[in-house]
């Protein structure tokens, strides 16, 4: 029995008639001059016109010409774009006027220019002559310059736009792994941005080809020497119409070509390179083969050595303690022992992120003077500090499979390929992934792809690791598995890792001390557990699910910033700053006015109850007292009806409030 598919139409908008009518006009006038090509080609003929001897010798000179071009293109506009692209330097929109200038500037005025910088009378002609024998003019070199002049900027153009639209998070995980920048412009860089370059060098090929008023200004038209296939056109049209209409067709068919291949890329069309098939179910976030509570593969399964051994970790030759200071927009001190994990916390704009790109190298908002083991790396450059980074997405590069990926950090140390990749699949295997190697990364689920991540950045052997929210991105089973391999192998490392999460389970199972940042200095740097009792930021306190009230103390209680008094047990100086911690649980809801030993008491109305695995949290609002949450059993909701609106009663029992001095 056959099936029927129907395709859903999305329905589209009509054009209005006064910009349908213009459009259709434009099509006209543009469409026109190529019919009328068409229309008096001698098809009977057209063999015998593109065959000439004539015309197969303009034909071979301007492949060789536009060829000559397209390399010069390549070798010096390049690297131009990439300056565009990736540089801030003075006079930076000068240049860029500078290259679009050969693209609006009138061809024959080109080659005025181009005779007065480089001909025989020219600014440089004269000493190319005296000094390499070099004459431009009426020589194939002299169009080959030309037409390079004219085609450059397509290439400069299309190139650092793609360039632009590349995040630098790739090549900044590169220069982490220890890749200089050469090696991450020829191995990350210019593989990523392929289509854009093949889109700007055929863009400028064709152009080069079609090069008509600059050559014949600068070069002349001699034939078998600057006489390219557009000036056998020019020739043409005085002795034999027919022939030059003959020859104008095949470079029309060669330019329809080319722009054909392009789907659309120069003009900034869509031109969406379909996804990869999802992986299969076997390839989800579940852990992989080897991935156990000892994070070791089964009994006497095979490693990636087909050893059917366990892979161990490499003993660390030498100890990495860490020393920094930072100064700029962060302003703290760090120092730690070999083996300590730090959680770095805080609420957005606290200073987090830039702390790692400081101690990178990689911003101007602040400078790190970083010590690591005996080692000064404060002027060294990112990718000798031997400081890996993984970024929030992990930023694998998506042209490399998940053990190439693995391997780059130790290809970049100049460790022999088969080594490398060694010892990539070794970590690999443990870190759940082994049997994704082959993949790349549009293959891979997210939780897949932070494992590979995790991975390369382990395996460049770095003295200082960090990782910025490694385990956002993945499910809660997932996450659970990756945080107990992680610590498994932190436990181990021979440097100090800096973590930065905003998971106060991360904080507390993977570190060993918590760095409380806000506005880029520290609030507190402590062990967890301390943390957890005491913590002196109202953001920490909020992250670890308490609520946390600033006032002044006084008297017998704390009057507090927002309005209202709290009446606590602990005393502090008069006037001194603090924060009241409150534990949602200690919070009590009622629906009339408490009687007893209760001394804190607000009335309040019920806004928000979400989930909080067996129990409810309750947001409560009040005009007496800061928002309060508060934690109660589903079976407690229930018998007191509580709904969003409900007005309520809350209380807070004295000796329940941990005062912090801030």
């Amino acid at each position: 029995m056959r099936s029927i598919r129907i395709r859903a139409r999305t329905p589209r908008t009509g054009a209005p008639f006064a910009l349908a009518l213009p459009a259709l006009i434009a099509i006209a006038f543009l469409l026109m001059p190529l019919i009328g090509i068409l229309a008096r080609t001698s098809w009977g003929e057209l063999g015998t016109h593109l065959t000439s001897p004539d015309t197969t010798q303009a034909l071979r000179l301007s492949l060789l010409v536009s060829f000559w071009a397209l390399g010069l293109s390549l070798l010096l506009g390049v690297p131009l774009a990439w300056l565009l692209a990736r540089v801030d330097f003075p006079g930076k929109t000068l240049v860029r006027s500078l290259v679009l200038l050969p693209m609006v500037l009138p061809p024959t005025v080109g080659g005025v220019a181009l005779l007065l910088g480089f001909g025989r009378r020219g600014l440089l002609g004269p000493w190319l002559e005296n000094t390499f024998g070099i004459v431009l003019p009426f020589h194939t070199s002299g169009a080959v310059v030309a037409a390079t002049f004219v085609a450059m900027p397509f290439l400069v153009i299309s190139l650092e736009g793609t360039l632009a639209g590349l995040r630098p998070r790739y090549e900044e995980t590169a220069a982490s792994l220890g890749a200089s920048p050469v090696r991450v412009f020829c191995t990350v860089t210019l593989p990523m941005v392929a289509p854009g370059l093949a889109a700007g060098a055929a863009l400028t090929w064709a152009r080069a080809l079609g090069e008509f008023g600059a050559t014949i200004t600068f070069a002349g038209n001699l034939p078998g020497t600057t006489q390219t296939l557009p000036l056998q056109v020019y020739l043409l049209l005085q002795d034999s119409p027919e022939a030059a209409t003959s020859v104008s067709l095949l470079l029309l068919v060669i330019a329809m070509a080319v722009l054909v291949a392009l789907r659309g890329r120069w003009t900034g069309g869509t031109a969406e390179r379909t996804a990869k098939p999802a992986p299969p179910a076997d390839d989800t976030d579940q852990p992989g083969p080897g991935f156990g509570p000892a994070d070791s593969p089964a009994d006497g399964a095979p490693d990636a050595d087909g050893t059917g051994r366990a892979p161990k970790s490499p003993a660390p030759q030498e100890r990495w303690p860490l020393h920094a200071v930072v100064t700029g927009f962060n302003e703290l001190t760090l120092e730690a022992e070999p083996g300590t994990t730090i959680a770095v916390v805080g609420p957005n704009g606290a200073g987090k992120t830039t702390l790692l790109r400081a101690l990178l190298g990689l911003t101007p908002r602040a400078h790190a003077d970083l010590r690591l083991g005996d080692t000064d790396v404060s002027p060294l450059p990112p990718h000798r500090r031997g400081v890996a980074w993984v970024p929030q997405d992990g930023a694998l590069f998506p042209h490399l499979s998940a053990l190439t990926n693995t391997a780059y950090g130790l290809r970049s140390r100049r460790v022999p390929r088969a080594e490398a990749r060694r010892e990539a699949a070794q970590w690999l295997e443990r870190l759940g992934v082994g049997h994704l190697a082959a993949r790349k990364p549009s293959q891979l689920s997210g939780g897949q792809a932070q494992r590979v991540a995790l991975a390369r950045a382990l395996a460049a052997r770095p003295r200082l690791l960090l990782l910025d929210e490694p385990l956002a991105a993945l499910d809660q089973t997932t996450r659970a598995h990756v945080r107990h391999t992680l610590r498994s192998h932190l436990s181990g490392f021979a440097g100090v890792c800096l973590i930065v999460t905003h998971d106060p389970v991360e904080a507390v199972s993977l570190a060993d001390r918590v760095l409380v940042l806000d506005d880029g200095r520290t609030l507190q740097d402590a062990p967890p557990a301390e943390v957890t009792l005491h913590p002196r930021s109202p953001w920490v306190a909020r992250m670890l699910g308490r609520n946390a009230w600033t006032g002044t103390a006084s008297g017998d209680g704390l009057t507090l910033t927002g309005g209202g008094r709290l009446v606590v047990a602990d005393r502090l100086d008069e006037g001194a700053k603090a924060l009241a911690i409150i534990a949602p649980e200690a919070v009590s809801v009622h629906r009339d006015r408490p009687s007893g030993s209760p001394r804190n008491v607000w009335p309040g109305t019920v806004r928000e109850i979400t989930s909080a695995g067996s129990r409810l949290r309750v947001l409560i609002t009040s005009a007496e007292a800061p928002d309060l949450v508060a934690e109660i059993t589903p079976q407690a909701a229930l018998e007191l009806g509580l709904a969003d609106g409900v007005p309520v009663w809350t209380s807070v029992k004295a000796t329940e409030i941990t005062l912090v001095e801030v």
